[in-house]
């Protein structure tokens, strides 16, 4: 590209010479510049010398404050001292500058207490039993047993609910207060409170008090003996007990095939047909590097690969490299490159001359979003469709990871990867353990550590214990650009040299949220329809971020919504729709097996693995074992 202030003699620019009223007399001859003295010249040496220490100083400055900073996210678990001291400083004085909320939650302490003090008289002096005076929220359950039900018990962990509550009244509302540093506030001493909840001590819940006179103490023998395992298989590396008995290409991820590709960021797996005939269009599955990719092929009952090759497509599934500090530079464009556009590439080498459905999930719809777009731009036509699993495209509704996106937290984070060359898997399955801490730390601490139990190890559970690491540079680029700068949605992401947008995608979409996703919440899935302008069916299932996906079929209570909306219908809103699209039972699966058949070609007979000139391995390959 030609440096626009470079010119040629043919552009240089004209001057024009306005002819002067008279000419200036010629000024005197200059005396001689007087010689330099030394002094002078020691002088400019020193601040020449200054000069180039002020490159030093910067240099030795920014490593101290990012090791500072790498060293204190250790103890932080990666979150921002600085941004949560600006978010409660916000609220503090905001508060302190409002004496009518103050009066308010004066009144709400008075009435909760009145509430209470009643509801303990009734309690004392009835026999039968009194309604509770506060109900939990519904995903909350701590206290869904019968022994939280009767005195004193009853009246501990309501009154512990009670303050929740009002906690949650003075961290809220309170007007002048930023969104984000109101749910900061909100989320932090929500946090707190969980600490020093009743169920997480022996003497305030009586579950633990029961089991400890029963067996005479031997469960918190058992809970000690539980915590040392845990802990010294967390310092040595280790999974988590019980995924010993899941070990993948054993019991999970054995669904045949081989690995038809590799580079330095990818194995590509080819699955054996196991149909006489297949569809002429295969399906090209890009997981999340977040994870790793057999969450899409656990055990054979579960297995989406398994399920689709039983149903006639031939199936190729992405396996990403777990990255290390030689991998610090990689980048969204190397995710891009290297992962979604050589795996097509490779894919059209073995299935020439047809086009292919694809398949996001998580991180990986987005990278898919990201690719579809620029190949639209560029007048790449090599797609059928779109299915993005749990994927978001806009993320200004994108749930309580939220919380970790702003400059301050970012800076943190970045010197923390810096120092590192990836973010480190303990470090990021903390932020999400703290999403849903009564779930996955008190509840997990209690039954195991108090109570002595140990939770039957699934599958999923143990897949969920095999995480990988991030990037230095791509998981940057990705927090910046998409999280809190939006890029692709406002249509300002580049590709190459040039923006992309998704309005551009002109292939049919399948999209599906599920309705108790903490990571990518449903309602910001079910964006995709104002940001593309093509047919777009959208499915919303029941469970999370993971138990939705994996939707299977032998567990009761499954249900879905699903409809597809024209692409120049008129938008409608995600409530409305919700209210509006009818529930049907059962996995979601089959509908999304139809809406692939409906669009692809008749059986053609499968495709033969190619002969490479160096063998490759059969699937799982062997990134997917690297720790």
């Amino acid at each position: 590209m030609t440096d626009p202030n470079t010119r040629t003699p043919s552009e240089e620019p004209i001057v024009r010479l306005i002819p002067a009223a008279a000419p200036p007399a010629a000024p005197p001859p200059a005396a001689p510049p007087p010689a330099a003295s030394p002094a002078l010249l020691r002088v400019d040496e020193v601040a020449l010398h200054d000069e180039r220490d002020s490159y030093a100083v910067t240099a030795l400055a920014d490593i101290i404050d990012r090791s500072l900073h790498a060293g204190m996210a250790r103890l932080t678990m990666g979150l921002s001292p600085q941004a949560l001291v600006h978010a409660y400083l916000d609220w503090a004085t905001h508060l302190a500058g409002a004496p009518g909320k103050r009066l308010q939650l004066v009144e709400k302490a008075a009435r909760k207490s009145s509430r209470l003090a009643l509801h303990c008289a009734q309690s004392m002096t009835r026999r039968e039993p009194v309604g509770a005076c506060i109900e939990p929220l519904p995903q909350d359950h701590r206290f869904e047993s019968e022994a939280w039900q009767h005195w004193p018990y009853n009246l501990i962990y309501q009154s512990f609910l009670l303050q929740q509550q009002w906690w949650h009244n003075a961290t809220t509302d309170v007007r002048g207060v930023s969104q984000q540093n109101e749910r900061i506030v909100e989320f932090t001493s929500r946090q707190i409170l969980d600490m020093a909840s009743p169920s997480n001590f022996i003497l305030t819940n009586p579950e633990i008090m029961k089991r400890t006179l029963e067996s005479g103490g031997a469960n918190l023998v058992t809970g000690f003996q539980n915590m040392i395992e845990d802990w010294e298989r967390r310092i040595s590396g280790k999974k988590p007990v019980g995924c010993e008995n899941f070990v993948v290409g054993r019991d999970v991820a054995i669904t045949p095939g081989k690995v038809v590709y590799r580079n330095r960021l990818i194995e590509l797996i080819q699955y054996a047909p196991t149909t006489e005939t297949v569809r002429p269009e295969p399906i090209l599955i890009i997981p999340a590097w977040i994870m790793k990719y057999y969450i899409l092929d656990l055990s054979p009952e579960n297995s989406m690969v398994k399920y689709l090759t039983a149903q006639g497509f031939t199936v190729f599934m992405i396996s990403w490299k777990n990255p290390d500090e030689n991998d610090r530079d990689l980048g969204m464009e190397e995710y891009r490159t290297l992962g979604v556009m050589a795996a097509l590439d490779a894919v059209n080498a073995i299935v020439p001359s047809r086009k292919v459905h694809t398949v996001g999930y998580c991180l990986g719809g987005t990278l898919l979003s990201i690719a579809a777009a620029a190949m639209a731009r560029d007048n790449d036509d090599r797609l059928q469709s779109m299915t993005l699993l749990a994927a978001q495209t806009d993320f200004t509704e994108a749930g309580e990871l939220m919380l970790f996106i702003n400059e301050s937290q970012l800076a943190f984070l970045d010197d923390m990867m810096w120092e590192q060359g990836f973010l480190d898997t303990s470090q990021m399955a903390g932020a999400f353990q703290m999403l849903r801490s009564n779930d996955l730390v008190w509840s997990y601490l209690a039954r195991n550590y108090l109570m002595g139990e140990r939770e039957p190890m699934t599958d999923l559970m143990a897949w969920n214990g095999d995480a990988t690491r991030m990037p230095y540079r791509m998981h940057s680029q990705y927090l910046h650009r998409l999280f809190l700068d939006n890029e692709l949605a406002e249509g300002r992401y580049m590709v190459g040299d040039k923006p992309i947008a998704l309005a551009d995608i002109r292939v049919p979409i399948f999209a599906v949220g599920t309705e108790r996703d903490h990571v990518a919440p449903w309602r910001s899935t079910y964006k995709i329809h104002r940001l593309t302008e093509t047919e777009v069916t959208y499915l919303l299932a029941s469970g999370g971020h993971n138990v939705g996906i994996v939707s299977d079929r032998r567990r009761a209570g499954l249900h879905y919504r699903v409809t597809t909306t024209a692409s120049d219908a008129l938008h409608t809103d995600p409530d409305t729709w919700f209210s509006a699209a009818p529930a049907k039972s059962g996995s979601w699966w089959p509908d999304w097996l139809a809406w692939l058949q409906a669009r692809s070609g008749d059986p053609v007979s499968p495709p033969a693995f190619p002969a490479g000139e160096v063998p490759l391995p059969d699937a799982p390959g062997r990134y997917v074992l690297a720790a």
